[in-house]
């Protein structure tokens, strides 16, 4: 292939507004006649109304959000269940171990079945998961940090 042997694949010219009423797009430039879309500067949001009480304004307001509520990472004993445990098991073990971030709180709960002895040093666990873990054999240490 050589160059002068090309074709154009888009064949169709732009739409020239404004020039002239022969062109089909003069006079009101495809703009109509009048209102705010004709106008200069004519940029309206989406979401507006028309001078009209939006929509979001008519819904009644409803419930709210507690800005000082904790989340917790859920950690499941069935989880640890398939660990090698340490023999005391604290946050830097678990972050380690990449089950939980440093910067998120952790809480363990009951979840499935355990049956290692290990010392647990944590801040936050159900009363189900410590009574699973005492009864394997192991120890709860809540620490307050």
């Amino acid at each position: 292939m050589k160059l002068h042997e090309l074709v154009a694949v888009n064949k169709k010219s732009r739409k020239r507004i404004g020039r002239g009423i022969g062109s089909g797009h003069g006079k009101t430039s495809t703009k109509g006649h009048k209102g705010q879309k004709a106008r200069s500067g004519a940029k309206i949001p989406a979401f507006f109304e028309g001078g009209q009480m939006p929509l979001i304004r008519k819904l009644p307001k409803r419930g709210f959000t507690n800005i000082f509520k904790k989340e917790f990472t859920v950690l499941n004993l069935m989880q640890l269940e398939r660990l090698e445990l340490p023999e005391v098991v604290d946050t830097a073990f678990l972050v380690s171990t990449g089950l939980v971030t440093a910067k998120k709180e952790f809480k363990i709960l009951a979840k499935g079945e355990f049956s290692k002895s290990a010392t647990f040093r944590v801040k936050n666990i159900s009363k189900s998961a410590a009574e699973k873990i005492e009864k394997a054999g192991g120890k709860v240490e809540i620490i307050s940090e």
